[in-house]
């Protein structure tokens, strides 16, 4: 939190926590399973899918959401951003701080839109054939590009005006 991701370094933490690096390197095998972790502790919870009301409204009320995590959490921009950095697959022994984390927040922050995106209102709407992975790229993309290169905030109007294009484009394509 102090720092940024430059201060996570197995040299300061083990100053920091008065361990060894032997000690250290027990728990965490490479200095991208220490910030994998650390950044796991430190990731804002989610709020859960609305149980009830119209797909449109349950969309925005999501998005809504992750709007506001993007901008009151650099933290989530920054870990999102280095998980996206790494475009070389890591094989089955190697990086599981990063894996870990990366299963946490598909976990964590996809599973909202899934219980929204798969539920029978949204089937009934959007067609059976949806494909959630593509949805969730055309939903919160924007949120996040518009983060990352105008870094004007993102209110629930923004949001409004995300749900309704795919809506639009959804019942168009069918």
């Amino acid at each position: 939190a102090e720092g940024g991701v430059q201060a996570v370094t197995i040299d300061a933490v083990t100053r920091t926590a008065g361990v060894a690096r032997a000690t250290l390197y027990r728990h965490f095998a490479t200095g991208t399973d220490l910030l994998a972790t650390a950044f796991e502790q430190l990731l804002p919870p989610v709020a859960p899918a609305p149980d009830s009301g119209p797909l449109r409204d349950r969309l925005v009320t999501l998005l809504t959401g992750q709007a506001r995590l993007l901008e009151d959490a650099p933290l989530y921009a920054t870990v999102l951003s280095w998980l996206g950095m790494d475009t070389v697959p890591a094989a089955d022994d190697e990086r599981p701080g990063r894996r870990r984390l990366r299963r946490r927040i598909v976990d964590q922050y996809r599973q909202p839109f899934d219980a929204v995106l798969t539920s029978p209102d949204a089937a009934a709407e959007l067609g059976d054939d949806l494909d959630v992975a593509t949805a969730l790229a055309q939903l919160v993309g924007p949120l996040i590009f518009n983060r990352l290169v105008t870094h004007e905030p993102v209110g629930a109007e923004f949001c409004a005006r995300i749900v309704d294009d795919f809506l639009t484009a959804r019942v168009h394509h069918r």
